[in-house]
């Protein structure tokens, strides 16, 4: 049996810049995010790439659940970052506001949150939604 072809092309996040320069060498453990947006950009990937182990490495251990299950009928399609509060190399904790377009059985949504984000050891971990936007 062979393993699976890693992702490639541009990454998942928009950024505009190839998968392994960019979520990749998170997602293959090669760095860690600088910064909480170049987390929520790596963990939105994750999501598009059905990374559990990584979403779950980078989730804060007070929050974090047991294990996660994908729902098989949804593709995220884009990431908008709407806002950022703090969360630069040198904070401990920052806020992203986000849209993160989808397609779930063929219809089309926004899942519209913001997240607080904290940095513990030098290390950025998604904490929780402080707002979810309807």
């Amino acid at each position: 049996m062979t393993e699976p072809e890693p992702f490639s092309g541009n990454c998942p996040c928009l950024s505009g810049e190839q998968y392994s320069d960019c979520c990749g060498r998170f997602h293959g453990g090669g760095a860690e995010a600088a910064t909480a947006e170049q987390l929520m950009r790596s963990r939105y990937s994750a999501f598009v790439l059905l990374d559990a182990g990584y979403l779950l490495k980078t989730w804060h251990p007070s929050t974090r659940p047991g294990e996660l299950e994908f729902d098989p009928g949804l593709q995220w399609r884009r990431l908008d970052i709407v806002s950022l509060q703090r969360g630069g190399p040198l904070d401990t904790e920052g806020v992203v506001e986000f849209k993160a377009y989808f397609r779930h059985d063929g219809e089309r949504g926004v899942h519209h949150e913001t997240s607080r984000f904290l940095r513990v050891d030098r290390r950025w971990y998604y904490v929780d939604a402080v707002a979810l936007h309807r």
